[in-house]
């Protein structure tokens, strides 16, 4: 650490990032006035008025005051294409500029994490950690809990055109439910959404700023954080750099790395930790060669489908009208209502691409709009957009270094459509979405595909070419530190988010998750993260 300014004396636990993850950790690990806890953070706060207004993703992402600005690399099966790929950089991380939607995805997903040797990670050892920390409007049940710090309630706004959809597809075949959230998220309804009276509801609303006043609680933002220390292969300190100074920390206990899917591994490579060959390539000393690090890369790719419409309101045409602007925001001020609290996405269903899935592999979320892309204007015509997303994806890719410099991003590689089954079901999720708009529901407002476009054929090879060209990420990334067995070489952490071979660090966050789940990860990884908190504090008494 030399050259470093020291904070002055020694951690009981450093967690790197404030995001969903460093939320619920922050607040955990400080419930023992007697244990001292810092919190780094690269983003800075969140006081800016479209942190809080739910509509105001629209601003956030493709913004660098939010957003950390990653873009991936080509990628083959988007035809030479490169995304987007947005990450929040603000306390409450991507859960202050996602899509607000509460989703804990299948049993089935966590089932197989136990399959895979993992101890504790089943769906009924998983389902009393999300009831700890939520607040759901549905009161407390056998699904839900009550009086948490993570808040969920019902959409306060409707559309007809959603509804119609929602008809169609019922008329299609998929089931109406009121909730997704029980272990079988087969069917159609509206998400649920972590807001509360009409604002977004983030982790660090829920979590970390109720707590900040502990003062055994330090966060310290506009981190970027450099490096690990390690003595003997103990994770002793960290380094970071804060308005142009080098600073660090020691830690006594543990330093847990919650800095995000892409954040964690980028971190663990700087600090030695990962493929030997690979951080040789940039002349970084090996702290312990582990393969894993940064592999196992997947996401949920959303196949974007367009359908133009007529004799009915979207919010193109609401939002093209100064009239309509007006009455959104004066709605929004005296109620608390309207499309200034809507989620990206406000009608959600999952469904099979074909008769041999076992569970529902696809979901669609559903919007009363259409855009190219988020950070763009609305088109100049009334249009809904059906995004349908392989929940199961079998592609999987890589997070790689492209320099030392730690403020230097990485090389984002998904690899997405690399596989035969993927092709396949994104061709098939097209052909779903096509029988649901030709239902009776929909026809009096003769939808008119925009994308891919009727033009595109029926065969499996055009249909997948068109999802090369529409496809998206919907900000899901996973695995990159993958929880596995000691004995699994590719795995990073154990099942108790340990990093194998070191002693003092533990990486908890939506890097660890082994295979994704079926459906959007928010509240997944804060369940990661409440279990994980558990976790570390139940060792700490051995």
């Amino acid at each position: 650490m030399a050259g470093a300014a020291p904070i002055e004396g020694e951690f009981d636990y450093i967690v790197v990032g404030a995001g969903s993850a460093g939320c619920v950790l922050a607040n955990r690990l400080s419930a023992d006035p007697s244990k001292r806890v810092l919190v780094l953070e690269a983003g800075g706060r969140d006081n800016w008025i479209w942190f809080h207004i739910p509509v105001g993703y629209l601003f956030t992402i493709g913004n660098p005051r939010a957003d950390w600005m990653f873009k991936t690399e080509p990628e083959a099966g988007l035809n030479g294409r490169s995304l987007n790929y947005p990450r929040g950089k603000v306390i409450g991380g991507s859960s202050a500029i996602n899509g607000m939607i509460y989703m804990l995805g299948q049993a089935g997903d966590y089932d197989h994490w136990r399959q895979l040797g993992l101890p504790g990670w089943s769906w009924d050892d998983v389902r009393p950690f999300f009831r700890k920390h939520v607040d759901h409007f549905l009161k407390d049940s056998e699904h839900h809990g009550v009086g948490g710090e993570w808040r969920v309630e019902a959409p306060r706004l409707s559309w007809e055109i959603l509804d119609a959809f929602r008809e169609a597809a019922i008329q299609y075949g998929i089931p109406a439910v009121n909730d997704f959230n029980t272990g079988d998220n087969e069917g159609i309804c509206y998400f649920h959404v972590n807001q509360k009276f009409g604002r977004r509801w983030s982790a660090a609303r829920g979590f970390l700023k109720p707590v900040l006043n502990r003062r055994n609680l330090r966060l310290e933002s506009g981190c970027l954080v450099e490096g690990l220390d390690f003595t003997r292969r103990r994770a002793r300190g960290v380094r970071w750099r804060q308005n142009g100074e080098l600073r660090s920390a020691k830690c006594r206990g543990e330093i847990v790395l919650a800095a995000g899917a892409i954040g964690s591994p980028h971190l663990l490579m700087l600090s030695g930790v990962g493929p030997a060959a690979h951080l040789a390539e940039f002349g970084i000393p090996l702290v312990l060669d582990r393969p894993g690090v940064g592999q196992n890369l997947h996401d949920h790719l959303q196949l974007r489908t367009i359908y133009k419409v007529s004799g009915v309101k979207t919010l193109n045409t609401q939002y093209a009208s100064l009239v309509g602007r007006l009455g959104m925001g004066l709605d929004y001020a005296l109620r608390r209502r309207g499309p200034m609290t809507m989620a990206p996405s406000q009608l959600g269903a999952f469904t099979k691409s074909d008769r041999t899935q076992a569970t529902a592999n696809i979901q669609y979320h559903v919007q009363p709009l259409s855009l190219d892309k988020f950070g763009e204007s609305l088109h100049p015509f009334p249009a809904f957009t059906a995004s349908v997303t392989n929940i199961r994806p079998t592609s999987r890719g890589a997070l790689m270094l492209k320099s030392a410099d730690p403020s230097s991003a990485p090389a984002i590689k998904p690899n997405y459509l690399s596989t035969p089954e993927d092709r396949r079901v994104a061709a098939d999720s097209i052909r779903v979405t096509r029988k649901i708009v030709a239902q009776p529901a929909l026809r009096k407002y003769s939808p008119v595909e925009y994308l891919p476009g009727a033009a595109v054929g029926d065969d499996d090879d055009a249909l997948a070419r068109a999802a090369g060209d529409i496809g998206t990420t919907i900000f899901h990334p996973v695995g990159t530190a993958r929880m596995g067995r000691d004995n699994d070489a590719r795995a990073v952490v154990d099942a108790r988010l340990r990093v194998i071979g070191l002693e003092g660090l533990r990486v908890i966050d939506a890097s660890v998750m082994p295979s994704i789940t079926s459906g959007n990860t928010n509240s997944p990884t804060m369940m990661i993260a409440e279990k994980g908190a558990a976790m570390i504090l139940e060792d700490a008494k051995k």
